[in-house]
């Protein structure tokens, strides 16, 4: 089996080859990723020799197209997907999200491979925090952002491909992510730098939006099991039940690395930011048999925060200038 990552330099994706290629022998694992600052070489950089790297950007129509011809399946990880910044420049988001899943779209329809689109359980909106429910398939979409909104928007043209073209196709909404090579600028890799780095970790507004918190490797184990046994022209949730407000992540952070609960600033809010996220995942453990590894937060934060403590030279010199970028938007 060859199969082609898109975004297989980016957190969740680099995570994605890296399990493939430990665990899966027999498939041959093709990387295209056009290495824009969230995207890292260096995260592949030990499997590298295991794996077809190509520098390349999903919105090509010649390059993805040789690719896609290659390949037995394509799975998507590909995004722009940082709220922040999509609030400060929407275009990267439409060009990426919409344009580069359009792309990617024809070229699979054209060469009838096998396809998988990762997505966020944010094209839902947002919960109540005192709601008992949580998103479902049948949930609305309702974004709330230009990030959200492009990856809804890509998520109804893989559906519309579905039936208007019959391509084989599964979806998946995945809950927040977190876990080793995730960029710093995210929450949890940026509170644990923070500490690693002497600063006091941050936390926009009051700290009660809550979060449904999920290991990249379960949610990588989730996408094989699709993979391996989902119905095609069907979506899936992939979620841990991890809801957590970000107070209590970063206590816990806090906790965990030998400081007191409380050792934290508060920040101005994000514009819009959605109050809470929470996946009913019934569907893909009754029905493909997934379970999560890392049956509590905790545990796998504790693997989280070790490999940032010994992987310094990863994101060290990405640091002052995340910051930076930060301290400008007064957060």
């Amino acid at each position: 089996m060859k199969i082609l990552v898109t975004g297989g330099a980016g957190f969740i994706g680099a995570n994605f080859v890296r399990t493939t290629v430990r665990d899966r022998p027999g498939v041959n694992v093709t990387v295209l990723d056009a290495l824009t600052y969230a995207g890292s070489r260096q995260s592949l950089a030990d499997i590298e020799t295991s794996i077809e790297f190509v520098e390349g950007d999903i919105t090509d129509a010649g390059l993805v197209n040789v690719l896609v011809s290659e390949s037995d399946a394509v799975v998507h990880f590909a995004a722009e997907s940082h709220n922040d910044n999509s609030l400060k420049d929407p275009r990267p988001f439409l060009q990426t999200n919409i344009i580069g899943t359009y792309t990617l779209l024809e070229a699979v329809r054209k060469h009838c491979v096998r396809y998988h689109h990762i997505s966020t359980d944010e094209v839902y909106g947002d919960l109540a925090l005192d709601d008992p429910a949580k998103f479902t398939v049948n949930t609305p979409y309702n974004p709330s952002s230009p990030y959200s909104a492009t990856k809804a928007a890509s998520d109804m043209l893989v559906r519309a491909w579905v039936r208007s073209f019959g391509i084989q196709a599964t979806l998946s909404n995945c809950s927040n992510n977190y876990g080793p090579y995730q960029h710093i600028e995210k929450f949890i890799p940026r509170q644990i730098t923070n500490i690693l780095s002497g600063a006091r970790p941050k936390v926009y507004g009051a700290g009660q939006n809550v979060r449904d918190w999920i290991h990249v490797d379960d949610h990588n184990a989730a996408v094989w099991r699709i993979l391996d046994s989902g119905e095609l022209g069907r979506t899936y949730l992939i979620g841990a039940d991890g809801e957590l407000d970000n107070v209590s992540v970063v206590g816990l952070i806090l906790e965990l690395m030998g400081k007191e609960s409380h050792d934290f600033d508060y920040v101005n809010d994000r514009s819009g930011h959605d109050l809470r996220y929470a996946i009913d995942s019934s569907t893909l453990r009754d029905e493909l048999g997934w379970e999560p590894q890392y049956t509590t937060f905790r545990e796998g934060l504790r693997a989280t925060i070790d490999w940032y403590e010994t992987n310094r030279e990863w994101w060290e010199g990405d640091k002052n200038s995340v910051e930076a970028r930060y301290k400008a938007q007064g957060a």
